[in-house]
């Protein structure tokens, strides 16, 4: 049975959530978001429906749109919805963020083709319950990608990351700060094996790497 979190963040709104978006939009941030897109996307049919769940900033789910695909985006801060809402519309292109929980999506069944989830997994106060609802949205065949940092990352791995975001003094500073508190938090491989084992999807594979690990789950 799945045991809920017992402390939950709050959620980054107005001048925070604006701040953190800058941080994350620097250029080689954004080179970063390219990459993974392409990478991500490389055996989607054209066309194919894409959800971003917690897509923040929504950099990276319209670097996705920008590939042709249709790009839905879920987040439970309004702010961000905003923000990325702005940068679809300046972006032009096929992009819809709405406000919502990852424990309850707003989608039909069967309603994408792929699912993406950065950096956000470890903030879910029910993850299997996502992983189930992920599950669920998935179209036969599709794919979920959970790609978030990983508890046993060290001190040089962060140092490594914050050194390659290309930030000024006071931003370096923070981010690792920021860093150090995501990474008590995060979740071992092992437990993450263990969710999905227990979610809808029963079971995974992982990669680690850097700061972070990637997982993959097929419906």
């Amino acid at each position: 049975m799945e045991t809920r979190r017992k402390l939950r963040l709050p959620e980054m709104e107005g001048f925070q959530a604006r701040w953190y978006a800058k941080q994350r939009g620097t250029e080689p941030q954004m080179a970063l978001y390219r990459k993974q897109a392409a990478g991500l996307t490389a055996s989607l049919p054209p066309g194919a429906d894409v959800l971003e769940v917690a897509p923040g900033p929504g950099y990276h789910a319209i670097e996705v749109a920008k590939l042709g695909f249709t790009v839905t985006g879920l987040d439970i801060g309004a702010t961000m919805v905003e923000i990325a809402a702005e940068g679809a519309r300046r972006a032009s292109v096929r992009a819809e963020f709405r406000h919502g929980d990852a424990s309850a999506m707003p989608f039909e069944d069967e309603s994408f083709d792929l699912i993406v989830c950065q950096a956000a997994f470890k903030n879910f106060r029910q993850p299997v319950t996502a992983l189930n609802e992920m599950h669920r949205v998935l179209r036969p065949g599709g794919v979920a990608v959970v790609q978030d940092m990983n508890h046993d990352t060290t001190d040089a791995d962060i140092d490594r990351e914050v050194a390659g975001m290309n930030l000024g003094t006071f931003g370096r500073f923070a981010v690792r700060q920021a860093l150090g508190g995501l990474r008590r938090r995060a979740f071992t491989r092992a437990q993450f094996e263990a969710m999905a084992t227990e979610s809808a999807f029963g079971g995974c594979t992982v990669i680690a790497d850097g700061i972070g690990f990637e997982a993959r789950l097929t419906r």
